[in-house]
């Protein structure tokens, strides 16, 4: 009980210090005086220690058990492995706000800590604003749900009675999976993050310091949420693909298009900067994407606590909904009265020339991301919305979202091959038949074939051309700049490629993640060729599915401590070779009164396609296995190009290396050099 005890004193001290920290910045602001803004500054180092100190309990809670707290109860059981007790924490209501509410504390601390002496105009408010979000947060904790509140008995007209159960009800057996493990908290590594990039555009607008110094200030804390949110999304559709047996890893659940929104919109404004740090422009565009961005960060929040939609991801409906409705319209009342207040500080240093310019196309990429998410919104709103006004909810499914962003996703992969390529201001026709003729002719050559061999699909084969077209002018770009460096400076294309992608870490950062969704897109592609099919599978018996047969060797019965599962041993042979034995599962949880059961599946994945078997049952005699066998053409991409977008991103995180005086100097007479070279070559032949 003492760790309970010391948890719920260090929740509420975080409140009292949070609420400090607020106060003292805003009368440091008001009276000019520096020790009261420091004296904030501190506080908000000590909320960090404070809400630390909270989960640190939690954990202990979980880790020994002690179901005389009513979350742990909830949640774990004596039986569970220890690497799902800790991610019990933020397996539940109470505990996931602990945790998101930790993260922003920690965020918090970060930047307070990197910016100690750097901006003192903008600090007191950054610190202010993001002391705000974690005084919210803190007060659930505290009062609406809070983590630490005991097992109780209640009874009519009388005291509730402390319990201590024997054990815990468990936790919720499709979260008993290795990627919920490590999907939460990057999802919200990602949400929380977005925070920082919203504070510091709030501060210039308190400050009127509206140049591009809170843009440069916020860039990597910006491309860290980004990256953040894009690993959770991931990490989420592969739970989807390994545990929930359908198939799949992409639904439009409702929770899983709260956490597209604020990425779409985020990706829409780390492009849209690079103008107004190049150009002067946007200026009034980028403070309401960082705005939507953090918004749409609370309501992904809300919608997944709220009770409102109805999905797999979600918690249990609760009466938290309406406080996080009210913090939306205070947050968004308040932003957007800072932004038209400030609107005067917010002219264009520059105007937008020419249509065909990288300018102009990243406009047409803000707009096209900004219809994205306000397609998934409204399809996602749309039950609610229906409900509210005819009284009948109206529920949206996957082909309306699929109809509408699928066009959408594919014209931004058109987009994404040729923005970067453009020149600023305007384009000419040269430098477009330059950089593009090339890449569209191969990209069209490419759909010949696709077709030829079988592609008819209308928007499979539209991806994969529009892919093909980007990847080409990707490469083509690291070959011409590390080619004349090479030559520039005498390295070999290996080091030259290297120390290009180096010096300039952003842009070719940049092309690298580009990359990364050309090989997620050649992934969602082959989602549109999917077949499937099911058996009563005895032991010997087969089922074939294109150019793979399944063979039932082994019907057994496997049990645990944590749970009980029915095992299939199936052999998997392509063209009559075997190439696998997979162990597809059904299993039934112990815990808890709700014995649901669970598909563990089996995968045989390469670089072609993903064989899925799925143990959906028994017959009546248990004689033989209902199995299910899903075959999906290059899921694997899907994930390595997760992978490749970490690497670039984080390439697009390192500063740049600066060049030597001497190898700077071979590097500019590169240029010269070549035409000599040409020249020689010309006269010898």
């Amino acid at each position: 009980m003492f760790a309970a005890q010391l948890g719920q004193f260090a929740l509420a001290l975080a409140w009292v210090v949070t609420a400090y920290s607020i106060v003292a910045s805003i009368l440091g602001i008001r009276f000019k005086n520096d020790k009261l803004i420091a004296s904030g500054r501190n506080a908000a180092l000590g909320t960090f220690v404070c809400i630390t100190t909270a989960i640190v309990c939690l954990g202990y809670l979980f880790a020994v058990s002690d179901f005389s707290i009513k979350y742990i109860a909830a949640h774990s059981n004596r039986d569970l492995p220890v690497y799902f007790k800790i991610s019990s924490i933020w397996g539940g209501q109470e505990g996931s706000l602990l945790f998101w509410g930790w993260l922003l504390t920690g965020y918090t601390a970060l930047v307070v800590m990197q910016n100690w002496r750097k901006h003192s105009a903008m600090m007191p408010y950054v610190t202010g604003v993001l002391m705000t979000t974690s005084l919210f947060f803190t007060s659930m904790h505290l009062f609406a749900v809070n983590p630490f509140n005991q097992t109780v008995i209640l009874q009519a007209q009388a005291s509730p009675i402390p319990f201590v159960p024997v054990d815990g009800s468990g936790l919720n057996p499709l979260l008993q999976d290795v990627y919920m493990v490590i999907h939460p908290p990057m999802l919200y590594l990602g949400f929380v993050g977005f925070a920082v990039p919203f504070a510091f555009a709030m501060a210039a607008l308190m400050t009127k310091q509206l140049g591009d110094t809170w843009i440069r200030t916020t860039r990597r804390w910006t491309m860290v949420a980004w990256m953040f949110l894009s690993v959770g999304i991931l990490l989420g559709g592969k739970w989807a693909y390994h545990e929930l047996g359908w198939g799949g890893f992409w639904a439009w659940d409702p929770v899983e298009n709260a956490s597209l929104m604020p990425w779409l919109i985020g990706t829409a404004f780390l492009h849209s900067v690079m103008v107004q740090e190049k150009k002067g422009m946007l200026k009034v565009w980028n403070i309401v994407l960082v705005i939507m961005t953090y918004i749409m960060s609370i309501f992904g929040t809300f919608l997944t606590r709220s009770g409102v939609v109805n999905s797999v991801h979600a918690f249990a409906q609760s009466s938290i909904g309406g406080y996080f409705a009210a913090f939306l319209v205070i947050a968004l009342s308040g932003s957007l009265y800072l932004l038209f207040d400030r609107l005067p500080y917010l002219k264009s240093e520059n105007q937008m020339e020419s249509i065909v310019s990288r300018e102009s196309s990243f406009m047409f990429n803000n707009l096209i991301l900004l219809a994205a998410c306000f397609a998934v919104f409204w399809g996602t709103m749309f039950p609610v919305i229906s409900e509210a006004v005819q009284g009948v909810k109206i529920t949206v499914s996957a082909p309306f979202f699929n109809k509408v962003n699928v066009p959408i996703a594919i014209f931004l992969m058109f987009l994404t091959g040729v923005g970067p390529l453009l020149a600023w201001r305007k384009a000419s026709t040269n430098s477009l038949k330059r950089n593009f003729l090339l890449p569209a002719v191969m990209a069209l050559a490419t759909g010949v074939v696709l077709y030829i061999r079988g592609v008819h699909h209308l928007y499979a084969w539209l991806a994969l051309v529009m892919s093909t077209f980007v990847a080409i002018t990707i490469v083509r770009e690291f070959y011409k700049g590390a080619r004349a460096r090479a030559l520039g400076t005498g390295e070999n294309f290996v080091e030259a490629v290297v120390n290009l992608t180096l010096r300039n870490t952003r842009r070719y950062g940049g092309y690298v993640v580009h990359f990364a969704f050309v090989m997620m897109f050649v992934g969602w592609s082959g989602q549109a060729f999917t077949t499937d099919g099911s058996a009563e599978l005895g032991l010997g018996d087969t089922l074939k599915i294109r150019e793979y047969t399944l063979r039932m060797d082994k019907l057994g019965v496997e049990d645990t401590p944590n749970y009980s599962a029915d095992k299939a041993t199936v052999s998997l042979f392509e063209d009559g070779k075997k190439v696998a034995n997979l162990f597809p599962e059904r299993r039934l949880y112990k815990a808890g009164a709700e014995q649901q059961p669970t598909s563990e599946v089996a995968i045989y994945s390469t670089v072609r396609n993903d064989v899925y078997v799925v143990f959906a049952g028994a017959t009546a005699d248990s004689r033989k296995a209902i199995i299910q066998v899903f075959y999906n053409p290059l899921t694997m991409w899907v994930w390595a190009g997760g992978v490749v977008l970490v690497i670039g991103t984080l390439i697009a995180l390192l500063p740049n290396r600066k060049t030597p005086p001497r190898k700077r100097q071979e590097a500019e007479t590169a240029p010269e050099r070549i035409r000599e070279q040409k020249e020689i070559a010309a006269k010898v032949s």
